[in-house]
């Protein structure tokens, strides 16, 4: 195989963080974006890696990442839509800027960062474009209040399937990995052994489990439009 290129999203920290860490230790070329990537300093140096703060809310930044990618490792082959922020409020308690916040990094980022990804994949018949979701928008749970980001991220399972029929004539892969609980620091205040309790499994995931459900979809080419659960069962009813 070829060397491939990989563009990461929210790469800074938890599944991004292990994502990148996984793909160059595939052997990837890796363009890592996050807001404070650099600052936070928590990628080593790689000839393999580059490293960019951008705001994946921002179009113009999103595409000069996207061009740079290119640029400097001649094509993109894997982007993962992993960036996203997590607000759990009773529906009537969320304020209009959490509303902003969602939507322009869960939203209007997948927006921006999958356009860039398509702009340079359909033309040259090949890419694959991953979306992190989470197994709550299949399957709420009641003690997690979450409306606004399940109606973000359940839009974006809708839109996986779309595009994957949109562009499959095209040589593009779309699917999402619906991720459950993840030990990641999103989590770090939380009560481990309660979180526990939102999986039939009665564990909460790892991140490196998040990136070999990555892995193995890339590496499944006839496989696109899917949603697959990492979540220890938990969206497959009540338990």
């Amino acid at each position: 195989m070829n060397q491939r290129t990989s563009l990461v999203t929210g790469a800074s920290s938890g599944i991004g963080l292990d994502l990148t860490r996984t793909l160059l230790a595939r052997g990837d070329n890796v363009v890592a974006l996050s807001r404070r990537a650099t600052a936070r300093g928590a990628l080593e140096a790689s000839p393999r890696l580059c490293v960019l703060d951008v705001d994946v809310a921002d179009a113009a930044a999103v595409e000069r990442a996207a061009s740079r990618a290119v640029e400097l490792f001649g094509a993109l082959d894997l982007v993962v839509n992993n960036a996203g922020i997590f607000l759990a409020r009773p529906f009537t308690d969320y304020t209009p800027s959490d509303l902003a916040a969602l939507v322009a990094t869960n939203l209007v980022g997948f927006v921006n960062v999958t356009q860039a990804a398509l702009r340079r994949m359909a033309p040259r018949g090949s890419g694959h474009i991953v979306n992190i979701g989470t197994s709550l928008a299949q399957q709420p749970i009641a003690g997690v209040p979450s409306a606004l980001p399940i109606l973000i991220k359940g839009g974006i399972e809708a839109a996986t399937r779309s595009l994957a029929i949109e562009y499959a004539a095209r040589g593009v892969r779309v699917n999402t990995v619906a991720a459950g609980i993840v030990d990641t620091p999103l989590h770090a205040g939380g009560d481990k052994r309660a979180l526990a309790t939102l999986s039939p499994a009665q564990r909460i995931g790892r991140a490196d489990e998040i990136s070999a459900a990555v892995l193995y979809l890339d590496s499944a080419d006839f496989v696109s439009g899917e949603i697959l659960h990492v979540d220890g069962g938990a969206h497959a009813g009540k338990w």
